[in-house]
């Protein structure tokens, strides 16, 4: 914590309430201020020359951006957090600090696509190879492993594909051979599922998602390990990469809440997806906390909760009927972020993407995003789209 007493050990929502700020530092506001500056002036020639000045430059961090990395670094458990502009350059700034030119990646295939651009579009560019690995591998990615293997990216559950992975056992596997372990977690955030405690080595957050939670502020945060923190805070340093201070701030505020808001989010989701479940439209429901998903038994054992993101298959039809069920919708917007207060859809076609497994459903993804409105609306909403479905569907 940052507050007063750090001497007792405090539960998730105490921490979130007060981490991050030092109100004694700050005249009594229990806020830390937003700091709008590039400049940084010393007192003398020995202060600026020693380096030993808490702040030096605007990019370098302010009291608002370090109180947003406190409260990060502590929920994650980590030796140290740093922030990104959004989610993409937080798992750019992961990857770069812990590959170089001849190294070798492993990378699950459900990645989230700009993920998968990044590894195949610029890590090829500094003679970075990736190769692509089922998410259910578990232990065998053994197999995969080279001498020059340096890092494996996790990411549970898959984007789009909710495929869950046994992280423990992929970090035990990365952890014998000397390489860095990556995850994406912004689906679970560390109230659910804490990285760091499981062998990953880098946590990486969209913030911009549940940290936030007002869909209003691009955000991207890594967690290190004691193992990873030199590498990664010297390459955020070396890439330039900071945020905004009213970003900061936002984000601040948005996790003071993050708790209450992620309960609501997963009570939600799971009416919705218990609900699409039993209705004839849907081939099959893919949320992990649900008993019935493959996943689940992992879910069950590493995780403590979910969140308002998941998906589902429609049972075969024209495109024309997603397209009537979607278009339609009142309460749901078309939008490819999530972890807002507002809940949204998209369709998806892991087929176009995917190289080491193989998309085979014969119906349509659809990926919901649940926000805070009432579950009841969002049922009724969905209700009145799966019978434009059906209409489209089956004509007459």
């Amino acid at each position: 914590m940052t507050t007063e007493d750090r001497s007792k050990p405090h539960e998730t929502a105490t921490r979130l309430a007060h981490g991050g700020r030092r109100p004694r530092e700050q005249h009594g506001f229990v806020n830390p201020p937003v700091y709008h500056g590039s400049t940084v002036t010393f007192p003398d020639v020995d202060t600026m020359l020693s380096g030993r000045q808490r702040y030096v430059y605007g990019r370098r961090g302010n009291p608002t951006s370090d109180g947003l990395e406190s409260l990060v670094a502590e929920l994650e458990g980590a030796a140290g957090a740093v922030l990104a502009p959004s989610g993409l350059a937080a798992v750019s700034v992961a990857l770069l600090s812990c590959l170089t030119s001849g190294d070798h990646l492993l990378m699950t295939d459900t990645v989230y696509q700009p993920t998968r651009h990044f590894c195949d579009k610029v890590l090829t560019r500094f003679g970075i190879e990736t190769t692509y690995y089922d998410p259910t591998v578990g232990a065998g990615i053994a197999a995969l492993f080279r001498p020059e293997t340096k890092a494996v990216f996790t990411e549970a559950p898959g984007s789009q594909t909710f495929e869950m992975q046994d992280i423990p056992a992929i970090a035990g596997v990365a952890a014998a051979h000397g390489a860095t372990v990556l995850m994406d977690n912004t689906w679970a955030t560390p109230l659910f599922f804490r990285p760091l405690d499981h062998g990953v080595d880098l946590s990486i957050q969209a913030g911009t998602k549940y940290f936030v939670g007002h869909s209003d502020v691009m955000l991207g945060t890594v967690a290190a390990s004691p193992r990873a923190w030199p590498a990664l805070k010297a390459m955020h340093g070396d890439l330039g990469q900071c945020i905004g201070p009213d970003d900061a701030f936002l984000a601040l505020r948005g996790m003071r809440t993050l708790e209450v808001r992620l309960a609501r989010h997963q009570a939600s989701a799971l009416a919705v997806a218990d609900w699409l479940a039993g209705r004839p439209e849907v081939a099959r429901v893919l949320h992990p906390a649900r008993p019935d998903d493959p996943g689940h038994a992992i879910w069950k054992r590493d995780f403590s909760g979910s969140s308002g993101l998941f998906g589902f298959i429609t049972r075969p039809a024209p495109l024309g009927a997603v397209k009537a069920m979607l278009d339609g919708l009142e309460l749901f917007g078309l939008g490819y972020s999530w972890g807002g207060f507002e809940s949204l859809a998209i369709v998806a076609d892991p087929r176009k993407y995917r190289t080491a497994t193989t998309w085979t459903e014969p119906g349509h993804l659809i990926r919901l995003n649940i926000g805070l409105e009432d579950p009841r609306d969002l049922i009724a909403d969905l209700a009145d789209g799966l019978d434009r479905f059906t209409a489209f569907a089956e004509p007459g």
